[in-house]
């Protein structure tokens, strides 16, 4: 039997970038429901939560019906990783804001992705587009979106709020540690795809 022939890089119409879009939708719904109570609004952290976890599903989901239905187009490999680094955004703004987080974690994660606009940067100065997304990458934002939600619903006084918070922790801590390590790859993939001419 012959293999399935590819589907088309340009194809926009797939299930893939549609969870990727409604991920993008999702972002100014996550911040409304996390802010309300710093404008004395009522709590809806369930809801927020719950949003989060839609998330996070997309963004499995999203991947592995790309991959298993050779779905995979130029339109999704910019609309998931700009999903993904929106929802950290927007919670890091959220948490932060209701103190939930130090403003030092806000710093380190935002500083990391300005940080990459360099090497992006130089990369579209000589042609390339930006390089497919990294295992490790991948994994450091799966960490950050099981953390997020689970400080928010450490944000409270009873065991339970303690031991989400704890587990929260240790998931944004190993999320940060790998986030930070997947920009290095990242940077070592530049260089190897700036080179490559030069090696040709």
């Amino acid at each position: 039997m012959s293999a399935p022939p590819s589907a088309p890089r340009d194809r926009v119409w797939t299930i893939p970038n549609a969870l990727s879009v409604l991920r993008l939708l999702g972002v100014p719904l996550f911040l409304w429901l996390i802010l309300r109570p710093a404008f004395h609004g009522p709590r809806l952290d369930g809801w927020a939560i719950l949003v989060l976890i839609l998330a996070g599903l997309t963004d499995y989901l999203d991947g592995k019906i790309a991959r298993a239905y050779n779905q995979t187009s130029r339109i999704g490999t910019l609309l998931d990783p700009a999903a993904d680094r929106l929802y950290i955004l927007a919670t890091l703004v959220g948490l932060a804001w209701r103190d939930i987080i130090p403003i030092w974690l806000v710093v380190i994660l935002v500083g990391r992705d300005l940080l990459m606009g360099i090497p992006l940067t130089v990369l579209r100065r000589h042609g390339y587009g930006p390089p497919p997304v990294h295992f490790m990458g991948k994994a450091a934002t799966f960490n950050l979106l099981y953390a997020f939600p689970l400080l928010l619903l450490g944000d409270g006084h009873d065991p339970l709020n303690d031991l989400a918070g704890a587990i929260g922790w240790a998931f944004a801590i190993w999320g940060t540690a790998l986030y930070w390590l997947a920009a290095g790859l990242y940077v070592l993939q530049v260089r190897q795809v700036l080179r490559a001419p030069a090696n040709g």
